[in-house]
């Protein structure tokens, strides 16, 4: 596996991206990011990289992606607060509340205004990771060969890898065991985002086509152990 940065224009040019965690924060050194302060400038970053992803044609898809993306979305809102206790309280409690339904891992803060305590400031801050995985493939079906067959290869392993770590963490009888972020590099990025306080949205893509039932059942069967983080 190989991390790329879809912002860098020079990708022929590889920069080795490693993965690293300060105080359980997770992040990759060296990967480009933007300042965006509006839903449109996000949305216009995100069709940036989009553009840059590895596609290719195979027996089952004309514009297969060859590889899982990672867009992420780091989020700071500060605000004025009231100096009095009880309801600096409950707008803690209201904001966290927002917060945690609309992000992923949220942590907030309080930090004084001014010398006579008369106003505060609250910060909030998250994470959001928006994943795309490319669909498992069988080789068989999709004709693939040479690299891409290593791709697909590739893609499965990161499947399989994320599928035991949300085994891991929605069996109550493992809870307590080792949970296998590290058998893969999209697992490791996603450490942070995966149980504990965060929460997970999965949406399946699947075909009507009979065709790919047996894809399709096994994509439903995926999503549905996410159910249970």
């Amino acid at each position: 596996e190989e991390i790329v940065d879809l912002f860098d224009a020079n990708q022929g040019q590889k920069k080795a991206l490693r993965i690293h965690e300060d105080s359980g924060r997770i992040f990759v050194a060296g990967m480009s990011t933007r300042t965006v302060t509006s839903a449109d400038q996000t949305m216009k970053t995100l069709k940036e990289g989009a553009l840059s992803r590895s596609t290719a044609s195979t027996s089952m898809n004309a514009q297969s992606s060859r590889s899982h993306a990672i867009f992420t979305l780091h989020i700071t809102q500060q605000r004025l607060i009231s100096s009095s206790p009880a309801s600096k309280s409950e707008a803690c409690d209201d904001q966290l509340a927002d917060s945690m339904n609309a992000t992923d891992s949220p942590a907030a803060s309080s930090d004084s205004g001014t010398g006579d305590g008369s106003v505060d400031f609250e910060t909030l801050t998250a994470k959001l990771h928006f994943v795309d995985l490319a669909g498992s493939e069988r080789l068989k079906r999709t004709g693939a060969t040479g690299d891409r067959a290593r791709e697909g290869i590739s893609i499965n392993c990161g499947l399989l890898a994320l599928g035991n770590v949300i085994s891991a963490l929605g069996d109550k009888s493992k809870r307590a065991s080792h949970v296998p972020y590290r058998d893969s590099k999209l697992t490791r990025l996603l450490q942070d985002s995966l149980g504990g306080n965060s929460q997970t949205l999965m949406i399946a893509c699947i075909s009507p086509s009979d065709r790919d039932f047996m894809e399709t059942l096994n994509t439903l069967k995926y999503a549905n152990r996410a159910r249970n983080i």
